[in-house]
C-alpha cells in the first residue's frame, strides 16, 4: 500500500532543493561563502571609514565659522565701543 504524501515534507523538500541552488548561486558568485562575507565587511567598513571621515571634516568646517564668527563679532564689537 502506498503512503499518502505529506505536504509538509514535499515543501520541505522543495525548500532543501531550493537552498541548495541559493549556495550553488553564491558559490559561483564567491570563491567561498567565507570570502564573500569577509568581502561584505570590508564593504562596510569602509563605508563606516568614509562616514567617519566626512564627519570630522564637518567637525573642522563648523570650528572654522566659529572662528570666523567670533572673529567678527570681536570686530563688531570694537566698532560699537569706538562710537
Amino acid at each position: 500500500m502506498a503512503e499518502p504524501d505529506n505536504l509538509v515534507l514535499s515543501l520541505l523538500r522543495e525548500m532543501r532543493g531550493d537552498m541548495s541552488s541559493m549556495r550553488a548561486e553564491m558559490a559561483a558568485g564567491f570563491k567561498s561563502v567565507e570570502s564573500g562575507i569577509a568581502d561584505l565587511e570590508k564593504r562596510i567598513d569602509s563605508v563606516k571609514q568614509a562616514a567617519f571621515g566626512e564627519s570630522v571634516l564637518g567637525r573642522y568646517a563648523a570650528a572654522e565659522v566659529e572662528d570666523r564668527l567670533a572673529e567678527i563679532e570681536r570686530r563688531l564689537a570694537a566698532l560699537e565701543t569706538r562710537t
